[in-house]
C-alpha cells in the first residue's frame, strides 16, 4: 500500500484523502529571555489570538539559559500560558529542565525539574489556554506513563506532534561534557521512537495529507549531511529520514534553540545525494529577536504548509521582518 502511494504520489494521496477546511497556526519558541520579552509576551499572545488561529506551540525554552530554574519562574510562565486567548501547546526546552544543574540556575536536578514540568505543565489532556484544545499524549500507554510531555492532535487534514528533544544534545552525557549516553537520555529516546512511528503509522492509516512535528533542540542537519552528526539527533534524524521516505504527504519540523528563524528543506537521502522534497524544516524566533511564525494548513494545497515570519513590534504587532 505505502509503495503504491509513493508511485502515486500527493495527487493520489491527496484525492482519497478526507476533506478538512484550511486553519491558521502559531510558532514561537525562545521566548521570554528577558524582562522585556517577559513583559512583552502577553501582549504577543493576545494579538496572535486576534489572528483568529486556531492553536499556538511554544517550541520551548522559556527562559534564559541564565536564570534560575525555580518553580516560581516556571508557575510565573504557566500563569501567562494558561491566560493565553487560543489553545497553547508547550513542548520543553533545554533551559527549564537539561541546563538546570548549572550554578546560575540555581544547581537543581534536571531530571527533577522535568518532573515538575511535567506536573506543572502537562497535567491535564488538553491544551493550555483558551479553547480546550483536547490532545493525545504518549502518557495513555501505561510502557510510556512518565512522558506527559510527548503529544499529538489532528486537525485540518494534518497531524500535530509534540516530543521532548531538547537542546544541549538531547541531554545525550546528562551533566557530564561527555561519556554517555546516560539512562534518562535512552529511556527518553525510546519512548520517542515508538510515539514518532505510531504517530506515521497514524497519518498513513487516517490518510492525512501532512504530518507537522514540533521539538525543542536543532537537531544539526548540516552536520549530519557530511556525516558528523550530534550523537544526541543522529537516531532521531535516521527515524525522521525512513519515516518521510515512507510517507506520501508532507512533513514538517519545526524546532528553535539557535534562534534563527528559517525555512529550508535540509534533509538528504540515506546515500546523501538527494533532498527530500517532501520535507521542510522551520526554526523559529529566538533571542535577542522576538516574534513569531504563522502557519497554514490546507489539505488542497500540494505543499500542504506555509509559513509567514512576523518579527513583534509592540506598536504594529504583527509587523514582518
Amino acid at each position: 500500500m505505502v509503495r503504491r502511494l509513493l508511485v502515486c504520489g500527493l495527487a493520489c494521496w491527496l484525492a482519497a484523502a478526507p476533506a478538512a477546511q484550511p486553519l491558521t497556526f502559531g510558532l514561537l519558541g525562545d521566548t521570554p529571555y528577558s524582562a522585556w520579552e517577559r513583559a512583552q509576551l502577553p501582549d504577543m499572545l493576545a494579538a496572535m489570538g486576534r489572528e483568529g488561529l486556531a492553536f499556538a506551540v511554544h517550541a520551548g525554552d522559556i527562559k534564559s539559559g541564565s536564570t534560575v530554574c525555580s518553580d516560581e519562574v516556571l508557575r510565573d510562565i504557566l500563569g501567562v500560558f494558561q491566560a493565553a486567548p487560543l489553545p497553547l501547546v508547550y513542548v520543553p526546552g533545554d533551559n527549564e529542565w537539561t541546563d538546570c544543574h548549572r550554578s546560575n540556575n540555581g544547581g537543581y536536578d534536571p531530571l527533577e525539574r522535568l518532573t515538575r514540568l511535567r506536573e506543572l505543565f502537562f497535567a491535564d489532556e488538553v491544551a493550555l489556554g483558551a479553547g480546550r484544545l483536547a490532545l493525545e499524549r504518549q502518557s495513555r500507554d501505561p510502557a510510556y506513563a512518565a512522558y506527559r510531555e510527548n503529544v499529538r492532535w489532528e486537525m485540518g487534514g494534518a497531524l500535530f506532534v509534540g516530543l521532548n528533544l531538547p537542546g544541549s544534545n538531547n541531554n545525550y552525557h546528562g551533566t557530564h561534557r561527555s561519556g554517555g549516553p546516560v539512562p534518562e537520555y535512552l529511556a527518553r529516546s525510546a519512548a520517542n521512537r515508538a510515539w514518532l512511528a505510531q504517530s506515521f503509522a497514524l497519518a498513513r492509516q487516517r490518510r492525512l495529507v501532512g504530518i507537522l512535528i514540533v521539538v525543542q533542540g536543532n537537531p544539526a542537519f548540516e552536520a549530519a549531511s557530511v556525516g558528523q552528526p550530534k550523537l544526541g539527533y543522529r537516531d532521531f534524524i535516521e527515524q525522521l529520514r525512513q519515516e518521510t521516505q515512507a510517507y506520501a504527504g508532507q512533513v514538517v519540523l519545526v524546532h528553535g534553540d539557535t534562534h534563527s528563524y528559517q525555512l529550508n528543506q535540509p534533509l538528504l537521502d540515506a546515500a546523501g545525494q538527494r533532498l527530500l522534497d517532501n520535507f521542510t524544516r522551520v526554526e523559529t524566533y529566538g533571542y535577542p529577536f522576538m516574534g513569531w511564525v504563522r502557519g497554514t494548513v490546507d489539505a488542497a494545497d500540494p505543499r500542504v504548509f506555509r509559513f509567514t515570519p512576523l518579527r513583534w513590534d509592540p506598536v504594529t504587532p504583527a509587523s514582518t521582518p
